[in-house]
């Protein structure tokens, strides 16, 4: 039986891992630097084309970070793997999209992302934000 969010422990950001899915190099680097900051570990897809393949070789995933616009495969199409996936259906799953429209993030809602960060992302809150984010609060944020 899968966990629902009010039943998930918070996950100390020290012992996580999030996974960054994101084509853009510069977005990703400054991504990394505020979860290095906060003592995340995290890893790097530039496509969500076989994220789910590479998560699996993951000794632990507790967060996925998903661009919406992606070479290959975007967003939605990887978020539809990840949750038929019999080891990742759980793992969290936020969108992060430079078009952070409320229309966008209701679609990402009814899509089953489980929160939102519109780009650009603010440095000054984005920690706070994954804070909550893995302590099992919804965040739905436009930027």
């Amino acid at each position: 039986m899968s966990e629902t969010r009010a039943e998930r422990k918070p996950i100390n950001p020290k012992d996580a891992t999030v996974l960054v899915v994101e084509d853009n190099v510069s977005n990703f680097v400054l991504i990394a630097r505020m979860l290095g900051y906060m003592g995340i570990h995290c890893e790097w897809k530039t496509s969500g084309y076989e994220v789910v393949e590479y998560a699996d070789t993951l000794p632990r995933l507790d967060l996925v970070l998903m661009d919406i616009r992606l070479p290959y495969e975007d967003g939605y199409g990887a978020l539809k793997k990840i949750r038929s996936s019999q080891t990742l259906k759980d793992t969290l799953v936020v969108a992060v999209t430079a078009e952070a429209s409320v229309e966008q993030m209701n679609k990402s809602r009814a899509s089953g992302f489980d929160g939102f960060l519109g780009k650009p992302l603010d440095p000054d809150r984005f920690p706070e934000q994954i804070r909550r984010i893995l302590e099992g609060e919804d965040v739905w944020e436009m930027g």
